[in-house]
């Protein structure tokens, strides 16, 4: 790397960069462009040189700034561009790689400009750079005035209309990385920008009618996920006797300072992580997300979002609604397959969790799919190695679970696939299991991680509605699946027990109990031992008689006093106290998951009764608790009946004999004695304001994931450097 930082650092001397950051007016007839055009690279990609790439950038931008109202060479520069962009698709369909590798280089330079000018001045600042002209510096001329809004519809058409070939593919790429910085000024504001010049822009006039091309062409690049051609096919080579470039043009300029930029060229070796990915389809699918992103003008909703909301299948043979006029076709088949295959990235998650939930037709199509294994396994992955994603992607992966289990026959289904092997699921060796008992698992771990880690209420609210949404229409339990539903449950009941141990006899804590608890394991399946469980028998009966009666005063009275005795100590409240309300929220909705299913689906599910029985000393406890003891009705009627026919059954029964004898009394059950309760149904609504969320995370995931551009972090106001 050495030769090339080092030759990058030199770039602000380079004889060209500074006749066009120079005093000199350069006419766009002038042969210096062809000059100044004629190098041959690879983008950097590794941080470093694009940081290096990025500082070089700044020295000749800031004599552009100061020279450039006198010279317009900024403007020359651009009119360059477009008069050469005009033949691209010709030059595209007759294989003139010499027109484009031109055309490519200038817009190269341009990007890199604007990503500086963009960083330093205002948008006002930026349109007055467009509109000085050479003749009268600091005039504006009506030719030049909307010099920005050409440009910004140049590159559409060129994203929309110029073929994707060997040739074509890094000014395809250049293009879409240059309206993303077009869109960057977001970067450098804290607050959500709601009226932007470039909104503006894109929003209206020439470039609208473009709307469901520009995001057509978007996914299909993302769906398509094209891999950047070998490096030479799309950029000229110097000939075998070294004798400068092909065609002799400039050979004295790309033998130079210009061959800085073949890093990462022939004969070097990209990293795996390159290799495995399409640079295009990044870039593509980072910019849809921020067009679909953009607050809606004060007079027109934003069009990029409309035409994601309404798109339709290929095979969809309906009219278009005449209110939305950006409404275009797609092959699903194929936006399924590439949705399924690209989860491992946020971007790929928050598309798929844009489209489920504002396109009804996306949605539709997917719950109808026979194969959603291919597409809840990704998201169960992404919840199931949770330490190691960060928080955002975790939370879209999660709201995609709530919005498919809104379906009920999306919960019906889940259960009727069966997995083999789940390698990635370390707990237990899982050789065969219903997708729907997997989800459950996953569910209930990344809970479980969030209680114990986290401790984010909005995380494990959204878990526990999933599970309620699917728990009316469990089906055949794997026995490790409803264990833990039991388990998990138990572990909260008894995490409650020692937390009101806590707040109501502080100066009689249980050592045994306290230990048992700090020990217990992340699976949550031991037992506490025999003195414990002894303890909790011989005074919750009695504790939880008090709080029937004045449950509410009490628990105030006793935080409150416990709040004020460590408030007179400078001490934080300790995460028992802090817990409680979450804790008690937790066990409630389980014990609503563990009641809908008894109450809908109890002769499917043994394993769950089993397990139920299994720990129904610790339920029995708590069939008196004010909280609880609605909900419990059902519960303890089913530990009872369930009981009673195994005490029948006599002593020493095998797991095979008490499941049979489970599925006998299923049958037997009367239905009409279990108490109907309304179902579980959670439906998930954005919340007000969305983009203060979303804005953010998607522009931090184009500051982390895009391709060959690199912004100082010491600029960025939208985001901490340690969000997400």
């Amino acid at each position: 790397m050495g030769a090339n930082s080092s030759s990058i650092s030199e770039l602000p001397e380079n004889e060209y960069l500074k006749k066009l950051s120079g005093a000199e007016p350069i006419s766009e007839n002038d042969p210096f462009w062809n000059q100044l055009l004629s190098f041959s690279f690879t983008t950097p990609t590794n941080s470093a040189d694009l940081k290096l790439l990025e500082e070089a950038t700044i020295s000749v931008c800031k004599s552009l700034v100061e020279k450039n109202p006198r010279t317009g060479n900024l403007g020359s520069l651009i009119k360059v561009f477009l008069s050469r962009t005009k033949e691209l698709k010709i030059s595209a369909e007759c294989q003139n790689h010499l027109f484009i590798w031109q055309a490519h280089n200038a817009l190269f330079i341009i990007c890199c400009l604007l990503k500086v000018f963009i960083s330093r001045m205002s948008e006002e600042e930026l349109q007055l750079h467009f509109t000085y002209e050479e003749k009268t510096p600091g005039s504006y001329g009506t030719e030049c005035e909307d010099l920005i809004e050409e440009l910004l519809c140049c590159l559409i058409q060129l994203i929309v209309e110029i073929p994707l070939l060997d040739i074509t593919y890094s000014i395809s790429l250049e293009a879409v990385t240059t309206l993303v910085v077009f869109l960057s000024c977001q970067l450098f504001h804290k607050e959500i920008l709601r009226e932007s010049l470039i909104h503006k822009y894109l929003m209206h006039g020439r470039c609208l009618p473009y709307t469901s091309r520009l995001v057509k062409t978007l996914l299909y690049n993302f769906i398509r996920q094209e891999r950047s051609p070998p490096p030479g096919t799309h950029v000229f080579q110097q000939q075998t006797d070294g004798g400068g470039l092909l065609y002799g043009i400039a050979s004295g300029v790309a033998t130079g300072l210009w061959t800085v930029f073949t890093l990462g060229g022939v004969g070097s070796k990209p990293t795996p992580q390159l290799e495995q990915c399409s640079p295009l389809a990044n870039q593509s699918l980072l910019l849809l997300l921020v067009l679909a992103n953009l607050t809606d003008a004060p007079d027109t909703p934003n069009p990029y979002r409309q035409a994601i909301m309404s798109f339709k299948n290929t095979q969809d043979s309906s009219a278009f609604s005449s209110s939305n006029p950006h409404a275009f076709q797609i092959n699903f088949n194929s936006l399924y397959t590439a949705l399924c295959e690209q989860q491992k990235s946020d971007q790929a998650t928050l598309l798929l969790y844009m489209l489920l939930h504002q396109n009804g037709n996306v949605r539709t199509y997917v719950l109808a799919r026979t194969d959603i294994e291919n597409l809840v396994l990704p998201i169960l992955e992404i919840l199931y190695h949770v330490e190691e994603r960060n928080s955002h992607h975790v939370y879209m992966a999660l709201i995609i679970l709530l919005i498919l289990t809104e379906d009920d026959g999306f919960n019906r289904s889940i259960h009727e696939v069966i997995l083999k092997n789940i390698t990635w699921y370390a707990e237990r060796v899982l050789t065969e299991i219903s997708l729907g008992s997997l989800l459950i698992l996953v569910v209930i771990r990344t809970i479980q991680y969030n209680m114990t880690r986290t401790r984010d209420k909005y995380l494990h609210t959204n878990c526990l509605a999933a599970l309620a949404n699917m728990s009316a229409q469990f089906r055949s339990l794997h026995q490790y699946a409803a264990q833990r539903i039991i388990s998990y449950t138990c572990r909260h009941l008894r995490r409650y027990v020692y937390v009101l141990d806590k707040l109501y006899f502080p100066h009689s804590h249980c050592s045994t109990l306290q230990h048992c608890f700090s020990t217990l394991s992340d699976n949550g399946e031991e037992l506490l031992s025999l003195t414990c469980s002894h303890i909790l028998r011989s005074y919750a009966s009695s504790l939880f008689s008090l709080l029937s009666k004045k449950h509410n005063k009490v628990l105030e009275q006793a935080t409150q006093s416990l709040r004020g005795s460590l408030d007179s100590s400078d001490s934080p409240l300790p995460d028992y106290a802090q817990d409680l309300n979450v804790i008690e929220e937790v066990i409630r909705m389980m014990l609503e998951i563990i009641n809908s299913c008894l109450t809908n689906s109890l002769h499917h599910n043994p394993n769950l009764v089993y397990a139920l029985l299994y720990k129904r000393d610790l339920f029995e406890q708590f069939r008196t608790h004010p909280s609880f003891q609605d909900i419990m009705q059902n519960i303890d009627l089913v530990i009872s009946f369930f009981s009673s026919r195994l005490e029948q059954a006599g002593a020493e029964l095998s797991v095979e004999r008490v499941l049979e004898i489970i599925k006998q009394g299923a049958v037997a059950l009367p239905k009409d004695r279990l108490r109907k309760f309304p179902e579980l149904k959670f439906k998930y609504v954005e919340e007000e304001q969305p983009e203060e969320f979303f804005i953010p995370y998607v522009w931090s995931l184009v500051y982390n994931s895009a391709v060959a551009l690199y912004w100082n972090p010491h600029d960025i106001q939208l985001f901490t450097m340690d969000s997400g």
